[in-house]
């Protein structure tokens, strides 16, 4: 399954639409402004709540949050001994971990699990500017999942360019 995001062209607060290769509306991110932390909900076309990313407010590293149906569903942070700054690590309920590394201010970075590729996150196959791609690999994969990850790790890793 192939997607396409427009950039952030956006802030908090602002919504934007991840669509399929034909055209057709997939995903909304629905950014939630005047909120003491950052927060997003990733919706269907019809509008229903597929999963809540929010961000941690009382933790020594910036985290966010993936909930599904008010249950933790993933927990997301900047790897903490990582000679690369783009490297996070996303801790699912189940015990689960997946690593997502690459060059994220680029958009070129990769999900995995245990050395395994779920999704690839790319402008490369792409010529429309401003825009880049999640190629979700593995059919058995929670896209909803997935999409959130990208969208943590782009903010997470955005926000601590700013801060520098």
């Amino acid at each position: 399954m192939r997607l396409f995001v427009r950039d952030r062209l956006l802030g908090i607060g602002e919504d934007y639409w991840i669509e399929d290769q034909h055209g057709t509306k997939v995903f909304l991110v629905d950014g939630k402004a005047m909120r003491l932390r950052d927060t997003f909900e990733l919706k269907d076309p019809q509008g229903r709540v597929l999963v809540d990313i929010h961000q941690k407010m009382f933790a020594l590293r910036d985290t966010m949050i993936i909930e599904r149906d008010g249950e933790r569903l993933a927990t997301i942070k900047r790897k903490r001994l990582s000679l690369l700054r783009n490297h996070y690590r996303v801790s699912l309920a189940d015990g689960t971990e997946l690593d997502v590394s690459g060059k994220i201010f680029d958009r070129e970075f990769a999900i995995e699990y245990d050395g395994e590729l779920l999704a690839q996150i790319s402008r490369r196959w792409l010529h429309v500017r401003e825009t880049y791609g999640v190629d979700i690999v593995r059919e058995d994969a929670d896209p909803a999942l997935l999409i959130a990850v990208a969208v943590c790790v782009i903010h997470l890793a955005d926000k601590e360019r700013e801060e520098d």
